[in-house]
């Protein structure tokens, strides 16, 4: 396989662990800047938020630009933004160093999918998708590990710049030029959005990644506060966390590519009792590190479900829009999950976040019974059939 589509997996793994690599710091932020940690817990929902806003948008508006450059551009963004993030003197100068990056997040992601396709097709997309499941794996456990083994935050945000740096030299090295296509029409993938089963499997996404990052975001805080384990132990805990999910993810594929509803309701299934067994036994610390483990198998899988539920019935010249879509709904639900989480923390303590998870997914779960008359898809499927046909007849 060809080294760029490598170094654009770095890219991936650069943005990813930037994104998420605050959540295992979230504690300790709260104490330096003296905020509360539903405060702190913007620091991921902001950027999740700017990110969903900019998603639809950012492509087009930058359509005729280099497509090179602009990768060039958002991590150089990335390293500048770490940077700034490690230098900043109070919280304001924080969120506003990680909202900077947010903005172009989705341009790196549409952009290196789309040449990832263009060169090794499906299996050049899953090796630029391994970076971002790498960074849940290893980039948020390196992260919190380089802030305790230097007794200081700003470490998880030199790291994160280090490695967006060296993802920016390789773009630069082994990206060749790449002009700018002409802008392409949207109304055949517009024509998706008449579809009612996109838009339970948009909302459903949505539910999922809150469910998901309503307890995730305070994990770290749920181990420190409720089981009484160290930063050291914590890191140790986030890294098996992420090591179970690169498993987790490997046997939801096989899952999936075998029956995409059942796999679906039975990921719900497991994580709310997972997450039942850690609201009860978070505070015995054997049996939490079995907990997070699978935890850790399971949470991992949620971005894949999600994916393949959304996009496995979606027309191929729609497949793009589609996926800007899940991109918004991906940040839609991680911002909603943390700020759920935040506000039950402050209020009730760490351990009900547990609760809002539970909540979230018992609804999605019912969702996925969810079904609509006949005539209604049959409807769908004639019109998607008889715009490929105009769009064949046009070419």
């Amino acid at each position: 396989m060809k080294r760029s589509i490598y170094v654009l997996a770095l890219g991936a793994f650069g943005i990813i662990t930037t994104e998420f690599g605050v959540v295992g710091i979230l504690p300790t932020i709260s104490r330096q800047f003296g905020v509360s940690l539903d405060t702190a817990g913007w620091l991921l929902s902001a950027f999740a938020i700017t990110v969903a806003v900019s998603s639809p948008f950012i492509t087009s508006f930058t359509s005729r630009i280099n497509r090179k450059f602009l990768l060039c551009l958002v991590m150089s963004i990335f390293v500048l933004s770490n940077l700034i993030s490690a230098f900043s003197t109070n919280f304001t100068m924080l969120m506003i160093a990680r909202i900077l990056p947010a903005i172009l997040h989705p341009l790196f992601w549409n952009i290196s999918i789309a040449i990832a396709f263009k060169e090794k097709g499906a299996k050049g997309v899953s090796t630029v998708m391994l970076g971002l499941s790498l960074a849940t794996v290893l980039g948020i456990p390196m992260t919190t590990y380089a802030a305790d083994l230097f007794h200081n935050w700003k470490a998880s945000f030199f790291l994160s710049s280090a490695i967006s740096f060296i993802a920016f030299v390789g773009l630069l090295l082994f990206i060749p030029s790449l002009p700018a296509e002409k802008e392409k029409s949207g109304q055949n993938q517009l024509i998706v959005l008449k579809n009612p089963f996109l838009w339970i499997n948009l909302i459903s996404t949505i539910g999922t990644l809150a469910a998901m990052f309503s307890s995730y975001t305070y994990l770290t805080a749920y181990l420190e506060e409720i089981t009484r384990m160290s930063g050291a132990q914590i890191s140790i805990m986030l890294l098996l966390f992420g090591g179970m999910g690169t498993l987790g993810n490997w046997l939801m594929g096989l899952a999936l590519s075998k029956n995409v509803q059942l796999t679906t309701r039975l990921f719900l299934l497991l994580l709310i009792t997972v997450q039942i067994l850690a609201y009860f036994l978070g505070g015995l610390f054997i049996p939490m590190i079995i907990i997070v483990s699978l935890w850790g198998m399971i949470h991992t899988g949620g971005f894949l479900v999600s994916n393949i539920r959304t996009t496995q019935t979606i027309p191929h010249h729609a497949l793009e829009f589609v996926n800007s879509l899940l991109t918004s709904s991906f940040n839609i639900g991680i911002s909603l999950g943390a700020f759920l989480g935040g506000i039950v923390s402050a209020y009730y303590g760490v351990q009900y976040v547990l609760s809002v998870s539970v909540l979230l997914l018992t609804i999605t779960f019912f969702l996925s019974f969810f079904s609509f008359p006949k005539n209604i898809a049959v409807d769908e499927k004639e019109e998607q059939n008889e715009f490929a046909t105009t769009a064949c007849e046009q070419t």
